[in-house]
């Protein structure tokens, strides 16, 4: 019977890692990279290589960046009074392509979630709450996602703040309880925004 060599055989249980792929689909792009021209399947581990080697999170509000800080933090454009705080760099993005927000953004790089194992030490909380020591911010709008988990999240924090002087809302739920920001439409994402509520 015929095996496949070590090299390839450890390609694909690499693959096999990533989030929703399972051997079958691992296989399919380890035989796509086989067949493309060497130069491009090269570009795809320099790809990856230079993500690892210069991308990090922003000091400032933990979005991913390749400089101390992002390109967010860094526009004084912004409004810098209001602060989003998000779950994840990928809602952040998404409420981004929106195009209906012009504040700032502290991402927690998750949520609370005890079954999990994941407690508030966990999270940027901290960072969060010295943000707003600051005194410069003056709403946060809790925009984690609509879901248990998220909810609770939001609710601890909010009950952190609530000895701070900022007004503190909720994305408003034209977003569907239980759904991911990542998988939200924009219109959807607009309209939540705009229709914020007293949190």
């Amino acid at each position: 019977m015929a095996q496949l060599s070590e090299s390839v055989t450890e390609l694909i249980s690499q693959l096999s890692k990533l989030p929703g792929i399972g051997r079958k689909s691992a296989e399919r792009l380890a035989y796509h990279l086989l067949r493309v021209n060497k130069t491009e399947a090269l570009a795809f581990a320099d790809a990856i290589r230079n993500v690892r080697e210069n991308v990090r999170y922003c000091r400032v509000c933990f979005n991913l960046a390749e400089s101390e800080a992002c390109t967010i933090c860094e526009d004084s454009r912004r409004d810098q009074t209001t602060l989003c705080i998000v779950e994840q760099p990928r809602d952040l993005m998404s409420l981004e392509q929106a195009g209906v927000f012009n504040g700032l953004y502290h991402v927690l790089l998750g949520r609370i979630s005890p079954l999990e194992g994941i407690g508030p030490e966990q999270l940027t909380i901290d960072p969060l709450i010295d943000r707003v020591r600051q005194g410069q911010i003056k709403e946060v709008i809790m925009a984690t996602n609509p879901t248990v988990e998220g909810d609770g999240t939001a609710l601890h924090i909010s009950n952190l703040l609530s000895n701070h002087d900022v007004a503190i809302t909720r994305l408003a739920r034209g977003i569907t309880t239980g759904s991911i920001l990542e998988f939200t439409n924009k219109e959807i994402l607009a309209d939540a925004i705009a229709g914020r509520q007293k949190y």
